[in-house]
């Protein structure tokens, strides 16, 4: 089991801002998080890492149930992919210092690295179709192509879970198809790490997705194979508007009813 939650409510001051959520994701599955602004999904990851503790209910990650294991070391096994992040990191970096930065768990590189994480580095990169700017500074590249090192990044510490924080936010149609394409590659990689996307953009969720959690209000409105979770008549209700959904090249798409 990568992630086991099971009865999950978080509170905060007087406010519940999860209730009762249980979701299991096993081995060999790649989720897709949906939900609006304001629905819980930021709350949910960072019960994952264990940064917020439950008010009620239990959570298990990797098999490592919290209050019985030492979340640092849990932590070098989740990757976590967010926008966030860029304005932590030296903008005057290049590129390929910024990926091998993620085998220490550092904002900058401070020693001599080893021939073995070089060339680890250098196939993410090429994974990643970055092997073109790998020696730019970081804060000359675009917006698309910095989400690509970040992921590259997090693919350095060889993460078991890896998080994709609405990674395509920010960037146009046509950084984010291949931004896409990208974490559709990653999927199929050998020994890929399960995938969590998080998103409030159906559109964005690719055939690797095999499963979808819908949240609403801090509650589980919906679970299961994507397929079956994200029909017009539950979409409708989700977003409180009439919604069509219809296919195309193995994508769901929506239009306004």
């Amino acid at each position: 089991m990568i992630v086991d939650i099971e009865n999950v409510s978080w509170k905060r001051e007087k406010q519940w801002i999860l209730k009762d959520i249980s979701w299991q994701i096993r081995q060999g599955e790649h989720w897709s998080l949906v939900g609006l602004n304001g629905s819980g999904k930021t709350t949910l990851l960072n019960m994952i890492n264990g940064y917020i503790w439950p008010t009620k209910g239990s959570i298990s990650v990797l098999d490592q149930t919290f209050g019985r294991c030492d979340l640092r070391e849990l932590r070098k096994d989740i990757g976590w992919v967010s926008s966030s992040l860029q304005q932590h990191l030296h903008g005057e970096e290049t590129a390929k210092h910024i990926v091998i930065s993620g085998k220490f768990a550092t904002i900058g590189l401070y020693d001599q690295v080893s021939t073995d994480i070089e060339e680890q580095a250098e196939q993410l990169l090429t994974l990643l179709n970055c092997q073109i700017f790998k020696d730019r500074r970081y804060d000359t590249l675009s917006q698309g192509e910095r989400q690509r090192i970040l992921i590259a990044r997090a693919l350095m510490a060889e993460p078991k879970l890896l998080i994709l924080d609405e990674p395509c936010t920010g960037l146009d149609i046509i950084a984010r198809e291949q931004l896409l394409q990208i974490i559709e590659k990653v999927s199929k990689a050998p020994q890929a790490p399960t995938l969590i996307y998080v998103t409030h953009h159906v559109e964005e969720i690719l055939p690797c997705f095999s499963h979808t959690l819908m949240l609403k209000k801090g509650e589980v409105y919906q679970l299961g194979p994507t397929e079956k979770v994200l029909t017009s008549t539950l979409l409708t209700d989700f977003f409180d508007t009439p919604i069509k959904v219809y296919q195309q090249q193995e994508r769901l798409w929506l239009t306004l009813a």
